[in-house]
């Protein structure tokens, strides 16, 4: 594992980017798993930038971690269109090049299921890109899940819930369930690259790079995987940047 420690939001988000668009002018064919939420917002508006304009966006294909139960795409906080906000419209990406689960499927065992077929269908996520939340959830992972667990069905956390709380107008808003790429899914990645900004990342952090493999901290599934970077801001790596953790 690789830690990054960056000096602010700004250059957690150029960085992130970067790394990102280098690798995808050094393949011919790309699938980027990626996340939404709060700290990648910084992320889209960078790699947009390095991709604005290229022919080289006709080799990605996109597969988002999660969506929320309940939320049509046209509803303006779901994930769906984040996304076609912050990526998909500003790229002019097609259909056939963006996927996120259906968080408004009949049957959602089934919707969770053939959205772990079509990843593999594709052949895998090459370069995943991670959030973690304050209690150590990576996609919609939530503690206590199994690290073996594919795309399936979750209850969020009431904490998960208050943290998402911001982004819609009431607290009694925010879905209580989703869809998410399970944390067996998401190891599957060839490369993983996880971003955090703020103090309250930081206990999180923490138990990644010095804890131990523990269920309580869906994070720390990454310790498993080959090849993962962190890139941190000065706040979220608080805890871990007197240790030289690289």
């Amino acid at each position: 594992m690789k830690v990054m420690v960056v000096e602010n939001y700004k250059e957690l988000s150029q960085k992130s980017a970067q790394m990102f668009y280098q690798s995808i002018i050094n393949k011919r064919a790309i699938n980027l798993g990626l996340a939404t939420g709060g700290t990648p917002v910084g992320f889209y508006q960078e790699l947009v930038k390095f991709l604005k304009g290229h022919d080289m966006t006709e080799c990605i294909r996109t597969f988002n971690l999660d969506e929320y139960i309940g939320l049509s795409k046209g509803n303006p906080n779901s994930f769906y269109t984040f996304m076609n906000d912050h990526f998909y419209k500003p790229l002019n990406l097609s259909d056939d090049q963006t996927f996120i689960p259906n968080g408004k499927a009949d049957d959602l065992e089934d919707e969770s299921s053939q959205y772990e077929t079509l990843i593999q269908s594709y052949g895998g996520i090459d370069l995943q890109l991670l959030g973690v939340g304050e209690n150590g959830h990576i996609g919609f992972n939530e503690p206590g899940s199994h690290f073996e667990q594919r795309t399936h069905v979750v209850n969020l956390k009431p904490s998960t819930v208050q943290a998402n709380a911001r982004f819609f107008n009431s607290i009694k808003d925010v879905p209580k369930k989703a869809i998410t790429m399970g944390i067996g899914t998401i190891l599957d990645a060839k490369e993983i690259i996880v971003i955090a900004n703020g103090e309250h990342k930081a206990e999180a952090i923490y138990q990644l790079v010095h804890g131990e493999k523990s269920r309580n901290w869906p994070i720390t599934a990454l310790k498993g995987h080959s090849n993962v970077t962190v890139i941190l801001d000065e706040a979220a790596a608080n805890k871990v940047k007197l240790r030289q953790a690289t």
